[in-house]
C-alpha cells in the first residue's frame, strides 16, 4: 500500500518513513524542499517535492501515486512563529490540512493527522480525548480548525495529538534533551521553565503508535504520548545527570521570566489509556528514552 508521509524531512518524518519501509510499505515522502533523507537506496521509497498549501501541487503527487494513506505530520509547528506570522500559520496548518483532505477524498485515503496537546488551555492536565479543547495561542487554534475539518472527512480518520516530543534528531531541528546536551557541553548556562506539566513522548513511540492505528484501522482521536508527568526543567535536570554533565547550569525558570509572543499552556499531559487498550500502545519510560536518545 502507499503511505504518503507529509513533513517527511522533519523529526517525526524520519521515523515514520525509516518504520513505513521496514513493514515493506511504499512511502511516497513529501517536502517542501529537497530530500534530506537518507532512504534512497531503500525498496518502496519515493521523494516528492510538495508544497501542501499549493493545490496544484498536491493534486499532482496524488494523481501520480494515489495514496492508500496520508499521514499529514507537517507543520507550522513553533508557537511563537504561529504567533507573529498568523496569516501563514492559518494557511500551512488549517488550510494545507483542509487541501490534503480535498485531495485524500477523490482517493478515499485514510487520513491520520498529526496534532498536539496545545489545542488545550492548560488548566486541568492530564487530558483524555473527549476534553473540550480550548487553545490559547494561535497555533493551538490553527491545529483545533484543522481538527475540525480532519472530522469532517467522509472516509476514514484518525486524529494523532502528542506532547512534547523528544528524541535523536536524525533530520530536522533539536528537541529539549539535544538542546541542553549542546548548551551544558559548552559551559553555558539555560533556563528552563519548571511552572509547565507534560508528559513527554519519545519520538519513536509515536511513530509506532501511528503505525499501529493504520495496521489495526482504528478510527478516531488517540492521545499518544509518554506517561512520565514531568516538567521541562525536570527533564533536563535528569538529561544533565544521564549525561553526567554541570546540572548546575540549568536555571529553573517560570513562564514569567520569559517574553515569548505565544502564551503556553501550563498543564497538559495526556491520559493513554485508550491507545493502550485499543492500539497495544506501550511507551517507554522517560529514562529509558533517555538512554535511546543518546545511546
Amino acid at each position: 500500500m502507499n503511505v504518503l508521509v507529509t513533513g517527511a524531512n522533519g523529526f517525526l518524518g524520519y521515523y515514520l518513513c525509516e518504520m513505513l519501509l521496514a513493514r515493506n510499505y511504499t512511502v511516497i515522502a513529501t517536502g517542501k524542499g529537497d530530500c534530506r533523507l537518507p532512504f534512497h537506496d531503500q525498496t518502496g521509497f519515493i521523494y516528492e517535492t510538495m508544497d501542501f498549501t499549493d493545490p496544484f501541487s498536491v493534486h499532482d503527487v496524488f494523481e501520480e501515486h494515489k495514496p492508500g494513506i496520508v499521514i499529514h505530520a507537517g507543520a507550522m509547528s513553533k508557537p511563537d512563529e504561529c504567533e507573529q506570522n498568523q496569516w501563514q500559520a492559518y494557511v500551512v496548518n488549517t488550510e494545507g490540512t483542509i487541501t490534503l483532505l480535498l485531495n485524500a477524498e477523490e482517493h478515499k485515503s485514510t487520513f491520520v493527522f498529526v496534532s498536539t496537546d496545545f489545542v488545550f488551555d492548560g488548566e486541568k492536565g492530564m487530558y483524555k480525548e473527549d476534553d473540550r479543547p480550548s487553545p490559547v495561542n494561535f497555533y493551538g487554534k490553527t491545529k483545533l480548525e484543522a481538527e475540525e475539518a480532519v472530522k469532517e472527512y467522509e472516509h476514514n480518520w484518525a486524529i494523532v495529538r502528542t506532547v512534547l516530543v523528544y528524541g535523536k534528531p536524525q533530520m530536522g531541528r533539536n528537541n529539549l534533551l539535544t538542546i541542553v546536551r549542546d548548551k551544558l557541553e559548552k559551559g553555558e548556562t539555560y533556563h528552563v521553565v519548571d511552572d509547565q506539566v507534560r508528559t513527554p513522548t519519545y519520538v519513536e513511540d509515536l511513530a509506532a503508535g501511528i503505525i499501529a492505528i493504520i495496521e489495526k484501522e482504528a478510527s478516531g482521536i488517540y492521545h499518544l504520548s509518554g506517561e512520565d508527568v514531568l516538567t521541562p526543567y525536570q527533564m533536563a535536570i535528569r538529561t544533565a545527570t544521564h549525561l553526567d554533565l554541570d546540572a548546575s547550569l540549568i536555571r529553573r525558570a517560570t513562564a514569567a521570566d520569559f517574553t515569548q509572543p505565544a502564551k503556553r499552556p501550563s498543564k497538559t499531559g495526556f491520559v493513554i489509556d485508550k491507545a493502550k487498550k485499543r492500539l497495544g500502545f506501550q511507551p517507554l519510560s522517560f529514562a529509558e528514552g533517555l538512554k535511546k536518545t543518546f545511546g
